[in-house]
């Protein structure tokens, strides 16, 4: 199991690209939360957020999720990413994920996230994903 600032150091250390998609903010046992500090390059025509940034921003949370359980695995890769929108996110809002580990084996990991503008309740996207994680020493 990783804490959170051994998880943001991991981050920092081994994919430092990762924070383009958003920040961590807080860590628990199987779960992370992130914000994504929503800017021009995050829109698309017509002043909301893009898909591909929500989809970055519930790909990184759910690698943190399973970080938090599995502990440092930078070769765990996401196998598939599955989203849907569901309504526009709020115009100049921040975005927030709240991501879960669903189950962790010992070759796959299946989370859960829920993308929200800050601000508001009602999820804006749903994702689920899987990630492949490697034997030790792969």
């Amino acid at each position: 199991m990783m804490n959170f600032d051994d998880l943001v150091a991991f981050l920092n250390d081994h994919f430092p690209q990762g924070a383009q998609y958003g920040e961590l903010v807080e860590l628990g046992d199987g779960w992370a939360r992130m914000r994504l500090p929503v800017d021009d390059q995050h829109l698309r025509p017509g002043g909301t957020v893009s898909g591909p940034a929500m989809m970055g921003l519930a790909d990184v949370a759910v690698y943190a999720a399973l970080l938090s359980r599995i502990g440092p695995v930078p070769l765990a890769v996401t196998t598939s990413l599955n989203i849907n929108f569901l309504r526009r996110p709020r115009s100049g809002a921040d975005i927030l994920a709240y991501a879960k580990m669903l189950k962790v084996g010992r070759r796959l990991g299946v989370g859960e996230v829920y993308i929200t503008s800050d601000g508001d309740e009602e999820p804006v996207a749903h994702a689920t994903m899987t990630y492949s994680i490697p034997e030790r020493g792969e």
